[in-house]
Order: C-alpha cells, then structure tokens, then sequence
C-alpha cells in the first residue's frame, strides 16, 4: 500500500512553494536561514520548471535542482517535489502546437500563460511521462524528499478542449462508457430534434451551435474532460510510485465550490496517496471564515475523514481578484488554524518569497517585498511556532454532526442552459445551508448522494437536481432506519443522464418526502413570497415555488400569497422511524436557521449553549487524544463552555468550566481523559 503520509516528516507541513529559480543562487543560503527562523518543515519545489529542466528538447539540466534539494536537506526542511507537467515550455509548443488547446468556438489558446494543455494531445502526454520519469530516476531515493506533488490545480484555468484530438479521444470515451451507439442516442434522448447518431465517429465534442446543444451530451463531455486530466494523473502517479516506491503522491485539489467547478474530487480522492487542497478567500462580501470552513470540511470530506494537508494559501491579500484586500493582524493564523481544525496536517502557502515580476508579484506570500521587518513576517514567525506546538493533533480525525449531500456531477447539470430559472443557484443554496449549520455550532461532513450515511443523525440535501435511484433508495433507507432529511427544491429531478424521472417530480425523493410537485412556479426577479406557520408566524421565500400535492406528508407551513397560496411551502414525512422535511422555496438566513432547527428536534441534535456567533468550535480526535479547537472571529473577548478541563498547547495554561478565548484569537485544548 502506497504512504498515505509526507515521508520522514514528523511534525506538522508549515512552509510553502518554494520557486528559488526566481532568484539568484546568493539568495538561496538567506532563505533557507530564513526557513529555519520561522520553523518551516516543508517547502514544494519545482511546480513550474520544465523550461529550467528541460531547457530545449531531450537536453537536461538537473544541476540547480540538485543544489537547492541537498540544501534544504542540509536544513532539515523537507520537499514536496513536483513534476513541472502544468507548464511545458515554449519549444514544446513550437514542436507540437496542437497541443495548445481549443475552445468550443475553435480559437487555440495561444503560448503565456498557464496549465494551457490538451489532457488528450499524445504528444503531451508522452512529453510529461518522460519528465516524470527523469524526476523520479533522479530523485526517488533522495533524503528530503517527503511526496510527489504531480502537475498542479488540475481544472483551472482550463479543463475541457474541443479540438479534433480530443474528438477522437471523447469518442472512444463514450464507445467504452456506453459500448453501443444506441446506448448514446437512449441515453442522450436523441430522439429530440432529430439528433440521432448512426455511428460513433459521427459525434463530435459539444462545439458551439446555433442555439442550445444536447444537455445529455454536453454533461458527458464535463465527465470525459475530467476523466481524462485523471488519466493523465494515473499515468505520471504510476511512474512516481513504480520507482520511487513508499513515497506519496498527491496532486494540489482546489475543492472549494467558490474556486472550481470542472473537477468530480469524489473520484480524485480515491486516486491520490493523500489528499491536499488549495483555498484562497473570495472577497465578496461574505463571512469569508464560513467558506473556509466549509471548503475545508469538504476537503476532508473527500479524504475519507482522514487528515489532508493544506498545502497552498495566502499570507495577506491575493492579486487575482477586483479587489485585493489584506488580511486583518491574527486573521492569517485564524485562517490556517481553521484548516488544522477541520482536518489539515499542518499549513502551506503560495509561496515563500514574494515574486519582484510575473503575473503574481502583488500576491502575498511569506517573505513579503518589505522583507522581516513586517507584520506578515512576525505573523508568520509566530504561526510557525504555534504549529509546532500542535504537532501531538497528527493523525487524530474531525468529528462530525450532521452530513450534507452533494455531487459534482449534480452540479454540472444543473448548470446547463435551459432550466427553469437561472435565478436558482447551486453553489449558493449549498453556501446557504451551509451557513445555517455553521451557525448553528454544528460541524458538517460532505458525502456522496450514495455513501453510507448511518452514522448520522441528520442529513442535509441543498440542491441535488440530479439523483440517481439507487441514491434515493439510500436516502429512503436511511430516513426508514431512524434519520432525519432535510431536503430543498429542484432535488431528485432527473437521471445520470439528465433524462427527468418518470412520474411525477420529484421523482428519485418522491417516496421519501411523501409528496408530488405537479408544477415548478420560479418567480420573477425581484419578487417574493410569504409563508405562514400554524401559529400564524412568518417567513419569506424568492426565487422559486411549488406546486406540492403531499401523499403522505403534512403541511408545516404553507404559501400565503403568490400563484401557490393556500398550498403546502415546508412539509414533514414520517416514514418508518426516522423524518423527511422538504421545503419548496428559497428561505433566507431565518427561514434556514428556523427550518434546521424543527429538523435538529427530530434528530435529537441538542441545542450548542454558550456560543457566540462566529466562535468557532470543532473536535479533533484519535489514539493521541481529543484537541477541542475554539477560533474566536469577532472583536469581543469570548467563553467556551468546556465539559472537561484540559491543556491549552499554544499558551500552555490550563484549562477548566469556561475557556478564554480573546478576540481573534485561537486556542486549542487538550482535553483530560
């Protein structure tokens, strides 16, 4: 079995990309004095040298790499080695220029920027297993090294192409998914506007068409574009492990639904060694601690529940924003210790010193322009001590309280052209669910619609438009068995195929929601809708609205105005021993917190007594013990009631009835027992 852990680093990853090719050799000796200053354990290297490495074809030059790997070695820092394939060089694509890929509208991007690649262009293909392998031959059996960081941020900026290469790939692709062509048309519903193919070299990728394309076939290209960037993941993991066995290999996820939208990281998950992730704050407007948490519970969520490391975010500000905003004194410790909390082994950035040119010079980074005499700096000093202090969390795992359902896949079709409402969003119903539960003190698993779900009391569906049967049947079993569901609107719409449920809607929760919806009723921009309760108190609802005939279930609340008055809004279905809640509308931060709350009842999910709003408090658990993390985000000093006293690692001071926790601060106990 392949390590699931850095080789040879014992305590927790603190450091970042280390890009010393940007400086002169005169530099290197002051960065790594200044690695061991501010404690760091591991720095990635190499993420975007092929032109270095490979300077012109089949000539290397390994020579600078040597010298900075036996440095760090030197300096008991450990490498996250990675192979440069995100970046082939200049004299690649003069040599093979289909390999640049090409948009729906046939324009080929050009040389200058980045991770420009056609995932099923041969020639790539063959070029980045050569320089994988040269990598691996070289540096396999090197002492620093801890783990292979393969390519990086697969996805971003570009996941699909549309060239003929890639046409030929799709449809070999799809001859091995579907075996038949009239498994294509069935599955497709070709039927409609005469599509109907006759042979498999009849199709071609979705290119752009005159009006709305085939939505069956577009979803198919999202999977075949993300099978195959994992195929070419496979091929260069496959070489790293073959001759530098007993090494991990990762490749950095950017899992946030804030960041990418192009990769399934349920199947990436099962394919690398240890699980890693990128997450950088979306300055919007929102609580920009609450998509932090969330991404970060998602990520390890797609390791299984076991630890993952954080392996890129920033010091401060970020540049590839509108608008760049540094992060507050204390914010980028809280940002990393979050991450730790919620599963990470430790926290990296992008990057070590600060670039003086390219397209990320104003992106923050460890050692900022100003040098050590700044506020980042002394930031980063201190937060390299205070993960020291934390290395007894290592291996111990996040506990969780309730799941929250959702599918990439999902995802991408629900986001296809055509729906009922462009207005119903996704991302931010599953931001919103998630906000309540974070509110309500309740730390969240992810889990596929199909993953086995008892261990929770109760499970969340935001939107999950589309629902296999067998992930209603779980979903039916599971509300049978003692659960409790909570689903929103437009869930359990359609098929893997996009093909909508036969019957009425909504077809794969029917049963367990113990209602029918004859007909959607989305409202217009702008409009709203009230709905009452039985004690005559109210809420309110926009977007979208519903129809519902219940078969089983009863009304809770019910629409007060609007095409849908007099009908059911927010209804509840006893089946077996356990609750299915379902609400048609899209309720706001109340109507969320008041629905979750009659749901947390049936769960018999106690209340959190004596939590402030934005004081963040989640468990860490294992052989080593239980570590309860507290992360005070506000500017008032704050209380958490402790049930057992306990050592707090970063302050060393004990702990008992109520922990201090002072604004902004963290404050991570070890608990007795």
């Amino acid at each position: 079995m392949p390590e699931t852990t850095p080789k040879g680093l014992t305590g927790l990853a603190f450091g970042g990309d280390y890009n010393p090719e940007q400086w002169p050799e005169s530099v290197w000796q002051e960065d790594v004095r200044l690695m061991r200053e501010a404690g760091v354990t591991m720095v990635s290297v190499g993420i975007f040298s092929w032109a270095l490495l490979e300077p012109a074809p089949g000539v290397h030059d390994f020579g600078w790499l040597d010298r900075i790997i036996d440095l760090l070695h030197e300096n008991g820092i450990r490498v996250d080695l990675a192979t440069p394939t995100a970046a082939p060089p200049v004299w690649f694509y003069r040599e093979h220029p289909e390999a640049l890929p090409v948009t729906a509208d046939g324009v080929r991007y050009e040389f200058g920027s980045r991770a420009a690649i056609c995932h099923s262009n041969a020639d790539y293909r063959a070029a980045a297993a050569d320089i994988a392998t040269r990598l691996a031959e070289r540096y396999g059996d090197h002492p620093a090294l801890a783990m292979w960081h393969v390519h990086n941020e697969y996805g971003v900026p570009v996941s699909a192409c549309y060239c003929e290469s890639c046409a030929a790939h799709f449809r070999r692709w799809l001859e091995t998914t579907y075996s038949t062509i009239d498994a294509v048309n069935e599955a497709w519903g070709t039927a409609f506007w005469g599509q109907r193919y006759a042979a498999f070299d009849d199709i071609n990728p979705p290119r752009t068409t005159p009006t709305v394309g085939n939505p069956g076939q577009a979803l198919d290209y999202r999977r075949f574009a993300d099978a195959t960037m994992r195929e070419n993941f496979r091929m260069e993991r496959d070489i790293l492990h073959r001759l530098a066995p007993g090494v991990p290999v990762t490749t950095n996820f950017m899992t946030a639904l804030s960041q990418c939208d192009s990769v399934d990281y349920w199947a990436w998950g099962r394919e690398v060694d240890l699980v890693t992730n990128d997450h950088y704050l979306i300055t919007d407007g929102r609580r920009t601690h609450v998509n932090l948490a969330m991404a970060a519970d998602l990520t390890r969520s797609v390791a299984g529940g076991a630890p993952w490391i954080l392996l890129e975010h920033s010091t401060s500000g970020v540049n590839w924003q509108p608008r760049n905003p540094a992060k507050a004194p204390g914010q980028m410790a809280r940002n990393s210790l979050g991450h730790v909390a919620r599963g990470s082994e430790g926290a990296m950035f992008f990057q070590w010193r600060q670039s003086r040119r390219g397209a990320e010079k104003f992106h923050s980074s460890m050692v900022p322009h100003g040098g050590t005499d700044t506020r980042v700096w002394r930031e980063v000093v201190e937060l390299g001590a205070s993960l020291d202090s934390l290395s007894p969390i290592r291996g111990t795992r996040t506990e969780a309280d309730v799941a929250v359902l959702w599918d990439w896949h999902s995802w991408w079709a629900q986001n296809l052209a055509w729906r009922p409402s462009e207005d119903h969003d996704p991302r931010e119903r599953a931001d919103a669910f998630y906000e309540a539960l974070y509110d309500r003190h309740l730390t969240v698993d992810f889990a596929h619609p199909e993953a086995d779900l008892s261990r929770y009391p109760m499970v969340v569906v935001p939107a999950l438009y589309l629902m296999t049967e067998a992930a209603g049947n779980n979903l039916r079993t599971y509300v049978e068995n003692g659960g409790t569901l909570v689903v929103s609107y437009f869930s359990g719409i359609v098929d893997a195929s996009d093909a909508v449920h036969e019957g009425a809607y909504p077809g794969a929760l029917r049963d367990v929601l113990g209602l029918t919806v004859e007909e959607f009723s989305p409202l217009l921009q702008g409009e709203h809708v009230r709905i009452t309760g039985p004690d005559g108190s109210e809420l309110g609802g926009d977007v979208w609205t519903e129809f519902v005939e219940p078969r089983g279930a009863e009304t809770v609340w019910t629409y007060a105005d609007g095409l849908t008055a007099g009908r059911p809004a927010v209804t509840r279905h006893r089946l077996g021993e356990g609750t299915a809640w379902y609400v048609s509308t899209r309720l706001g931060a109340e109507g969320l917190d008041a629905l979750l709350g009659w749901a947390a009842e049936d769960a018999r999910l106690a209340p959190r007594a004596g939590l402030l709003r934005d004081v963040e408090v989640v468990r860490r658990s294992g052989e080593r013990g239980s570590y309860l993390f507290a992360i005070n985000h506000t500017a008032t000093d704050a209380k958490v009631p402790l049930d057992t006293s306990g050592t707090e690692l970063l302050t060393g001071e004990r702990a008992a009835g109520r922990l201090a926790v002072p604004a902004g601060a963290v404050r991570v106990v070890r608990l007795d027992g």
